[in-house]
């Protein structure tokens, strides 16, 4: 990267798509060391059933604003956003999106062109909730900036260095090399830059640092055991479908139930997978929410509160088993960290993983985690825990914009 020479400064625009939610940021580049967010913004609730209506946020530069509009699709939301960027007299010069799933296809970034797309076509069903929503806002994106070059970056890339062990499914080797099933694992930009923030922070090379992240987002979310640097092992497989108790996704079942479904009470597989992907997790336990913070605040109510204490109770069930299991798979970690909306906004969903935890070094310190700001990345722990927790919030649009600048630099 320090080959680029900047003429004037470049603004990269940046989309990040979530399952429930589209962020956006504009980050202007002077210098390759003088990167600044202008502008940024982010859709809440999208397509979301709860009690609560979906909104966008938006700061550019001192404002900040939030409209409570209804956004039903990914796409209605980045056409509102580019509108947007486009009353505040911005000009853009690259577009980077995140693509969960690359499947076989994409082991790196890569600029967007007729074979990309083809390619990136293929990948949808790979992700159903993620690829292809992030597909129609690249599409979006090429028909509102025309000619301004875009490119992809991958969820998936971050995993792979997970060993043979911890990718290779418990199926017939035939089967596994004629369809290329294996585990791939997402959040992978989070990932990245979480584990990259923490050995800052902590002034210790990531190479001697063994890591349980906790990506907790308002749609999907994962585990990840992070050893000197790298992915060993995460919770996520051959789809963002298993794992833990997610939104409105199963997260781990016996196999033999989606089969049960289809055999003996004649269920179609698109209604299935709908209803594993769309109709699951939270959603389908609690009754009424697929989001984890219309849960708590129902919990003590006594129309749904029994109801929406089962689904919080599983969640956190779900979360402590896998955070147990990497811990052994590590051989002791150094760092318990939580990311994203969920795992930075929460103090409660925390505060409940920790609990009798000590048996592994973690202790929790109950009043830093509760006065903990979502903003930046905070030390939860005592100062005699032998794992120091962390409160991270993830910076995936940073990742994606030091990936364009890669690919520029390659390019000349």
């Amino acid at each position: 990267m320090e080959n680029i020479k900047l003429k004037r400064p470049l603004n990269i625009l940046v989309f990040n798509c979530g399952s429930s939610s589209l962020s956006f940021k504009i980050f202007t580049i002077k210098e390759l060391n003088d990167v600044k967010v202008c502008g940024e913004g982010k859709a809440h609730r999208i397509g979301v059933k709860g009690t609560e209506p979906s909104f966008i946020e938006y700061k550019f530069k001192e404002s900040i604003q939030k409209d409570a509009v209804l956004v039903q699709t990914h796409q209605e939301a980045a056409i509102i956003m580019l509108n947007r960027i486009k009353n505040k007299n911005i000009h853009i010069d690259l577009v980077g999106h995140r693509f969960v799933h690359g499947g076989n296809y994409f082991k790196k970034p890569l600029f967007i062109n007729k074979d990309t797309i083809r390619k990136l076509h293929l990948c949808l069903p790979l992700a159903p909730i993620h690829n292809p929503s992030a597909m129609s806002v690249i599409y979006v994106s090429k028909r509102i900036l025309t000619r301004i070059r875009q490119y992809v970056t991958f969820d998936s890339a971050f995993h792979s260095t997970l060993p043979l062990v911890a990718y290779t499914y418990l199926l017939p080797k035939k089967i596994i090399q004629r369809f290329n099933y294996r585990k791939y694992g997402f959040h992978g930009l989070s990932y990245q830059y979480v584990s990259e923030k923490i050995s800052e922070h902590m002034n210790v090379p990531l190479k001697k640092l063994n890591m349980v992240i906790c990506h907790l987002g308002t749609g999907g979310s994962s585990v990840v055991a992070i050893k000197s640097g790298v992915s060993v092992d995460t919770s996520m497989g051959y789809s963002p479908l298993t794992g833990l108790t997610m939104s409105t996704r199963c997260g781990d079942i016996d196999p033999m139930l989606a089969i049960y479904l289809m055999v003996a009470y004649d269920y179609r597989p698109d209604a299935l997978m709908d209803s594993l992907e769309k109709k699951s997790g939270l959603l389908g336990i609690s009754g009424f929410s697929s989001d984890i913070r219309d849960i708590v605040k129902q919990m003590n109510i006594k129309e749904r509160g029994k109801q929406a204490k089962l689904a919080f109770d599983m969640y956190i069930h779900r979360l402590k088993e896998y955070i147990g299991s990497y811990v052994a798979v590590l051989g002791g970690i150094n760092v318990l960290a939580f990311t994203d909306d969920m795992g930075v906004r929460n103090s409660l969903v925390r505060e409940r993983v920790c609990e009798n935890m000590s048996w592994c070094g973690v202790l929790l310190n109950k009043y830093r985690n509760r006065i903990a700001k979502f903003d930046k990345i905070e030390k939860i722990s005592f100062a005699k825990s032998a794992v120091k927790i962390f409160s991270v919030p993830t910076d995936e649009e940073k990742i994606i914009c030091q990936e364009g600048l890669r690919l520029l630099n390659k390019r000349k």
